[in-house]
């Protein structure tokens, strides 16, 4: 029991209690004996977990996991929503248990339906800023917010490898400038691009301002994207100090960090779809 227990994230006493209350035991259990149980067994106890963590009643749970006749892979696409915020409080439920299938099962099918950048906007920022609300009001759950964010680089990276149709012969930088380390939001962007046909280098975080150059140098971008999340990473240097090329790449600056005032004679962006917008333009789109 401890063993499955732990797999699904819960306590042995809830398996107890599902079991004497709802019949979600072991199949065959003879008293006197440890409880084995099945794979079968072990499915519908996946299903009655992640029903309760959309937000269905125990008793709702207990009776859709009795019925279910799957295998013990139960997957987020067999879940339906009724709307957007029912997703995100799911999702958000399932971070805190730390289920990582189904938390990259539920972000992959989403953005398979509606794209990137309405995923980012209106499921993936809402989970990120309830966890991060968690973190702040109780300083626990940090793990949490590392998971999710490992997953959401995962699934990005995924998607900007798939492109089907590059329309850019020159492939776009994007890299978080200084030290800063905070680069989920270019992974966003990468796989946003893509999916427009928009190739790019990610050169990720702490890329050194020589790496930049180099590739500017090599490459001579369309554009070039560069992140900052924190001001002590944002300094003027990155955008100011770069070779210059021909045909002159346009310079989009994003994130928090920038001082608006010394960013005058370059493109601020404040969220993704803005971040697209001003890419797809250098590109000619």
């Amino acid at each position: 029991m401890a063993a499955v227990a732990r797999r699904l994230g819960v306590a042995p006493a809830t398996l107890r209690t599902w079991d004497r209350r709802y019949g979600l035991g072991p199949t065959d259990h003879q008293e006197g004996h440890h409880r084995r149980y099945r794979p079968q067994d072990v499915a519908r106890l996946m299903v009655m977990r992640r029903l309760i963590a959309s937000g269905v009643s125990p008793s709702d749970a207990a009776e859709q996991a009795l019925e279910h006749k799957g295998s013990a892979t139960f997957r987020a696409t067999e879940m339906k929503f009724v709307d957007r915020s029912e997703l995100v409080n799911t999702i958000y439920r399932c971070a805190i248990a730390l289920d990582n299938d189904f938390v990259a099962q539920a972000l992959s099918k989403d953005i398979k339906k509606y794209g990137v950048i309405r995923s980012w906007h209106e499921v993936i920022v809402p989970v990120l800023t309830m966890v991060g609300q968690d973190w702040a009001t109780t300083g626990k759950g940090i793990e949490v917010e590392h998971f999710l964010t490992e997953i959401l680089k995962t699934v990005m990276r995924e998607k900007a490898s798939k492109i089907s149709k590059v329309v850019n012969p020159n492939p776009v930088v994007l890299a978080a400038v200084g030290e800063e380390l905070h680069c989920l939001a270019l992974h966003a962007l990468a796989a946003a691009l893509a999916e427009k046909g928009i190739e790019s280098y990610f050169l990720g975080s702490r890329t050194p301002h020589e790496a930049i150059c180099s590739v500017v140098t090599r490459t001579a971008p369309p554009a070039v994207f560069l992140w900052a999340q924190l001001p002590k990473n944002a300094k003027a240097k990155y955008f100011n100090e770069l070779p210059v090329v021909r045909p002159a790449p346009r310079i989009i600056l994003g994130g928090p960090g920038w001082d608006p005032t010394e960013c005058s004679k370059v493109a601020v962006v404040h969220d993704l779809s803005s971040a697209c917008l001003e890419i797809e333009r250098a590109v000619g789109l």
